[in-house]
């Protein structure tokens, strides 16, 4: 099993400095793209459909001269048709790098313990750092130095939530997370975004109130209520998160000129409105763009050529 090798799995694997670096360096990237991973092979062992994830992965190699290899759930079936720790070490023979998008954090955690190549999460149903990532460029590029900034997660307290309240909280600002009590991150997830706010100089609000996580951001972010593998939950979660949706009236508590956020795909009527989706404070697509450059960084980052 490899010991030495740096992956990311999730947020909290990148410390705060890091978080920072990247995003610069994601920004100088995407300015002016180098054939840095010329040569290199990345790995996309998908267990979960994607349009973004791939795509900006395959983009991103692209740009900065590397190739990927995409592999789809029936090509290789982890921990069905194979061991996951047999796939880990096959693929490690031939590729660099690998991404994989899966369901439980387990699989990936244990796909990573018997690599001897990076491993990126690119989707479990625990964590989304990539996601997290892009979407702090996508501010960082806009206002610079985010410290203390105000932004706020409405919806449920699901991976992207996670990954997003932790990596906020890394660069210190103040991130507010508004979710019903059963639907929160987990209480470790919690307690490491509160203790890198603090170490950052920064704010961690947790609230079942929209109204209280909108007052006076600069930002709102929302996700899907109904994720992949909670088709059975669906009609209890419309009911639990129907006082949580982004509409014009959530709005009337932000700042005037607040941005809107949302990682797609989004249910259009369910946990946002299409009026505030297509509003020009709408940065959306610019968060979809910023997959590319967010992940075009960290694969450098994890490979040691930046």
């Amino acid at each position: 099993m490899a010991s030495n090798i740096r992956h990311l799995l999730a947020s909290k694997d990148l410390k705060s400095e890091e978080v920072d670096f990247l995003l610069k360096f994601a920004i100088k990237l995407k300015d002016k793209p180098r054939r840095i991973l010329e040569d290199r092979q990345l790995a996309l062992l998908f267990e979960k459909p994607s349009l973004r994830t791939r795509v900006s992965f395959q983009v991103a190699m692209r740009q900065l001269g590397g190739e990927t290899t995409y592999l789809a759930p029936q090509e290789v079936g982890l921990g069905e048709r194979e061991a996951i720790k047999d796939v880990a070490r096959v693929l490690s023979r031939y590729l660099d790098i690998v991404a994989v998008r899966t369901f439980a954090q387990e699989i990936i955690e244990e796909f990573a313990r018997f690599s001897a190549v990076p491993v990126i999460n690119a989707l479990t149903n625990e964590e989304h750092p990539c996601q997290a990532l892009a979407d702090l460029l996508t501010l960082h590029e806009r206002f610079g130095d985010l410290k203390n900034f105000p932004l706020a997660f409405v919806g449920d307290g699901n991976n992207v939530a996670a990954s997003l309240i932790v990596t906020a909280a890394s660069l210190g600002l103040d991130i507010r997370l508004a979710t019903p009590k059963g639907y929160r991150p987990s209480e470790a997830v919690l307690k490491e975004a509160s203790t890198r706010a603090s170490e950052n100089g920064g704010k961690f609000t947790l609230t079942e109130s929209p109204e209280e996580a909108a007052a006076g951001v600069q930002a709102i972010y929302t996700d899907t209520w109904i994720s992949m593998g909670q088709e059975r939950e669906a009609e209890q979660r419309r009911i639990d998160f129907a006082n949580y949706q982004l509409n014009k009236n959530l709005l009337a508590s932000a700042d005037p000129s607040v941005l809107i956020m949302h990682d797609l795909p989004a249910h259009r009527g369910e946990e946002i409105t299409d009026e505030v989706f297509e509003s020009e404070n709408s940065i959306i697509f610019d968060q979809a763009e910023n997959r590319t450059w967010a992940q075009a960084a960290v694969v450098a980052f994890l490979l040691d050529v930046i």
